[in-house]
């Protein structure tokens, strides 16, 4: 999404809870002209804490409790910086991002929870597993499951009471029991009383406790966490194989020991406005955040009223208009799950619990808690630039122009712009248009160069300026070249001069970080503003022996991949809001991954290139063409993208589809996944020609190494073609 306003400020939300995600969708629905937001969280999800105990009993699936930030970065137009922060800088406005650097704002606002580790209790950090971060501890307790079906003893401790513990617990009894196993699990609390701060759930929550077998242990004090027990201050041991922290939350270390006003506890002091107590432009809520005058218990309804308040305030900050107060109330309805689907309510110190057949409160509960996702679930549609009455003939077709095609026009288009191109004939130009890099000699020397960009299909332009990289050293690593000089073209969206810097020393600081990795020298370029932001490279690498072409194929060459296909079509189905976020961030990751040590792997290679836009059967083919040979794909083999076959099957194609279709058939059954052979790829992998007798083992060296590498098929003779063998 792209403001036809100048961008003049930087917003930056860290941490993806509740209260931002509230916000996110806010802003999607009424943005702020010439504010840049920017979310910044350790993956592309966010868990919603009212599911947790029904998703450990099993009775929501783990993708039921997930915010998808991915999707929802794309409704409100934010970029997505998917990586944990380390420190903020309240002064220089700066958070540093781990792998990143510094991230600069203007007004910023912090949402990161809480943790539930327990240091002080020796062991603990090897042993245990805190109930927060949720993520965490919803994929150990997977695992653990796992194993009791596999024998492991179903023993489990959980240190700490309160509402959070006992649910926890009793949502593990439940999930154990229907396992088939005997769950053996014990509540171990340092007070008289199980839920000191409800004392109206203390009798009925003792009664569900007693039926699922749950053993409680009150003023018990724990000292040690091994990989069987827990052991107390009085020396008893209690039999453990998961042992879980309910005991309160915890500021994370690096919130706890920055400079922001905090409270003894670690949590950033906010006012009545959500500011951080001393600065005009720093905003915290939620879990880590608690108020000053009206301090309330560390609960998610609290940053669920609060979203409101926070999204105004945010843009307050940024216009200079009015701030507003939050005003939390003094109790809360709490509906407490009970292992089934059975639920209680307090409130008030008042308690009722719902039993029997229709279980009226869990299905309250659970109706309150598919709605709060519904709102992420589906995200509604925004209404779309008005089509003039009168339209030329000829228009492009509805879909938003491919960003993630490897910036290709279409097979055939460029094949006809490049017929009859004149030539002057010099003989220090030893190759024409057509191979992946021109190849020049330089006194007795051979040097290769080639020239990529690409449109901003991402917000987040350092990570743009990672996969632009490997996209454009691709040419150069296929022709077996070492990487040696950069020039960067970059045009960024029209912005004030503080965010220009920021943006260029983002992407600086990314791009060179993959050319020095690849031993190449950026020594210059050309920067302006323009309609979007387009990154592009001119390298040159030298050679020292005769480049790899893609003419020396021989039959009975086996053809290797090492990358899988399907970028355009997740990136074509992302820009829809259609894709799933987990996929989108495995998929953006493993584009930005350099492929100089796979290029080393394959030195020997007969033919080599990068499949970038054309496909991996347009780039296959071009192999055909140049060496004079035909090829049969196993299509079994091929790689893909987690998801890119679904979504190919829903119809999701990218603009250039069609025209890679006719510029390079592919002979076999259709099916989705012979849909992504023509598939453009961004920063795609390395198509090599080989020995035979060498393939196994330089696909085994290759995924060694980290690459998702195969042998996806043959070359034989005959007239340029591919075949699918299955």
């Amino acid at each position: 999404m792209h403001s036809p306003h100048p961008l003049t400020r930087d917003l930056v939300l860290v941490g993806g809870g509740h209260a931002h995600a509230l916000v996110l969708r806010m802003w999607g629905m009424k943005p702020l002209a010439g504010a840049r937001l920017t979310l910044i969280n350790p993956g592309p999800t966010a868990p919603y804490s009212g599911m947790l105990p029904g998703h450990i009993a099993g009775h929501y699936s783990r993708e039921d409790l997930e915010i998808d930030l991915v999707k929802l970065a794309r409704f409100a137009g934010a970029r997505l910086i998917m990586a944990p922060a380390t420190s903020i800088d309240p002064v220089a406005k700066t958070v540093t991002v781990m792998g990143r650097g510094e991230i600069g704002y203007d007004v910023a606002s912090l949402d990161v929870g809480i943790h539930g580790d327990l240091p002080f209790i020796d062991g603990f950090a090897e042993y245990g597993i805190g109930a927060k971060p949720l993520d965490r501890y919803a994929r150990k307790w997977a695992a653990f499951l796992e194993a009791v079906e596999n024998d492991l003893a179903p023993e489990v401790a959980v240190i700490g009471g309160g509402i959070a513990g006992v649910e926890l617990a009793l949502a593990m009894g439940h999930a154990l029991k229907v396992k088939g196993a005997v769950p053996k699990i014990t509540l171990i609390e340092a007070s008289e009383k199980i839920t000191p701060q409800t004392p109206g759930a203390e009798e009925p929550l003792q009664k569900a406790m007693a039926r699922m077998g749950v053993k409680v242990l009150t003023d018990a004090s724990v000292v040690g966490v091994t990989r069987d027990r827990v052991l107390l201050a009085d020396g008893r041991q209690v039999a453990s194989r998961f042992s879980v922290g309910a005991a309160g939350g915890f500021a994370h270390p690096w919130l706890a020991n920055s400079t922001l006003p905090l409270t003894d506890g670690g949590f950033v002091r906010v006012s009545q406005t959500l500011q951080a107590e001393g600065y005009d432009d720093l905003f915290a809520v939620g879990d880590c955040a608690e108020l000053t005058d009206t301090p309330r218990p560390k609960a998610g309804v609290f940053a669920v009223r609060a979203a409101p308040v926070l999204k105004h305030n945010l843009k307050a900050a940024l216009t200079g208009r009015r701030m507003r107060s939050f005003k939390p109330q003094e109790d809360y309805l709490k509906l407490v799950s009970l292992g089934g689907k059975r639920a209680l309510a307090a409130k008030y110190g008042k308690t009722f619990s719902g039993t029997g057949l229709k279980a009226p409160l869990w299905r309250w509960k659970n109706h309150i808690d598919r709605k709060f996702m519904r709102k992420f679930d589906r995200l509604p549609s925004m209404p779309q630039p008005k089509v003039p009455r009168e339209i030329a003939d000829g228009q492009l077709d509805k879909q938003p122009m491919c960003g993630g095609c490897g910036s290709k026009v279409g097979a055939g288009t460029l094949a006809k712009a490049l017929q009859g191109m004149p030539s002057l004939g010099r003989a220090d130009v030893l190759s024409g248009p057509g191979d992946d890099a021109a190849v020049l000699s330089i006194g007795e020397k051979e040097q290769v160069m080639t020239t990529d960009h690409l449109r901003g299909f991402n917000e987040d332009p350092g990570l743009m300026a990672r996969i632009v990289a490997v996209h454009a050293l691709g040419d150069i690593w296929a022709m077996g070249a070492t990487p040696q000089a950069a020039l960067l073209s970059i045009i960024l969206p029209r912005m004030a001069e503080p965010l220009q810097a920021r943006t260029m020393a983002e992407i600086l600081r990314e791009a060179g970080d993959v050319l020095k990795g690849a031993g190449a020298e950026i020594v210059g370029g050309h920067s302006t503003m323009g309609a979007e932001m387009t990154i592009g490279l001119t390298l040159t690498g030298l050679l020292d022996r005769s480049a790899i072409t893609i003419a020396g194929a021989q039959v009975g060459d086996a053809l290797i991949l090492t990358r899988p296909i399907g970028s355009g079509t997740v990136l074509a189905a992302e820009m829809q809001g259609k894709a799933r976020g987990r996929d989108v961030a495995e998929m953006l990751a493993r584009m930005a991954v350099p492929q100089s040590d796979a290029a080393g792997v394959l030195q020997d290679a007969h033919a080599m290139t990068d499949v970038t836009g054309f496909g991996l059967a347009g780039h296959l083919m071009a192999i055909c063409r140049a060496s004079g040979v035909a090829a049969e794909l196993d299509l079994a083999s091929v790689p893909t993208y987690a998801g890119a076959e679904a979504l190919a099957a829903a119809g999701h194609r990218s603009t250039i589809y069609q025209s890679n279709l006719d510029a390079a058939p592919v002979f076999g059954p259709d099916s989705a996944k012979a849909v992504l052979l023509h598939d453009p790829q961004t920063a795609g992998g390395l198509l090599a020609a080989v020995n035979a007798t060498d393939a196994t083992d330089l696909v085994t060296e290759l995924r060694a190494l980290g690459h998702d590498a195969a042998v996806i098929g043959r070359l034989v003779a005959g007239d340029a073609t591919i075949v699918l063998t299955q």
